[in-house]
């Protein structure tokens, strides 16, 4: 069996990222879970929050993901992400005046019913931003 499980990260504009990694967490719908080589296939929804790459037995890099689907299969990982970017380009600032206007658009939906969706999908997002960004700094 191999040492390595191969990570994708896709976003709707490119490949993102294509790498062998010793594993792989990643914030599911149903709760985080890690992939190691050999993991059994599964699709999973992917929740806003931090995916953890590690190799030589710590995190090597974490990125920024707000929600997507999870592909896995024995040898890869693929991860199709709304939007992606690395925790460390996270602005406290953006995250926080982004999480108001996403709070400011859930106000005013009304009873528009796609608004209220829209808006709470930000403010989950935006949530998850704010709290990967208040990690990121302890």
């Amino acid at each position: 069996m191999a040492d390595t499980v191969e990570f994708e990260l896709v976003t709707p504009a490119k490949l993102l990222l294509t790498q062998a990694v010793e594993m792989v967490v990643v914030p599911g719908g149903e709760g985080d879970f890690g992939v190691l080589p050999g993991h059994a296939p599964m699709i999973a929804t992917v929740r806003p929050g931090v995916v953890d790459i590690h190799n030589g037995g710590k995190v090597t890099e974490r990125i920024f993901i707000a929600g997507g689907f999870a592909e896995v299969s024995e040898e890869r990982c693929t991860v199709l992400a709304d939007e992606a970017v690395p925790l460390d380009e996270l602005d406290a600032a953006t995250a926080q005046a982004d999480l108001e206007a996403a709070r400011a658009a859930a106000d005013k939906a009304g009873d528009d019913e796609g608004a209220k969706k829209l808006a709470e999908t930000q403010i989950a997002t935006a949530e998850a931003k704010v709290a990967a960004i208040e990690a990121r700094g302890r």
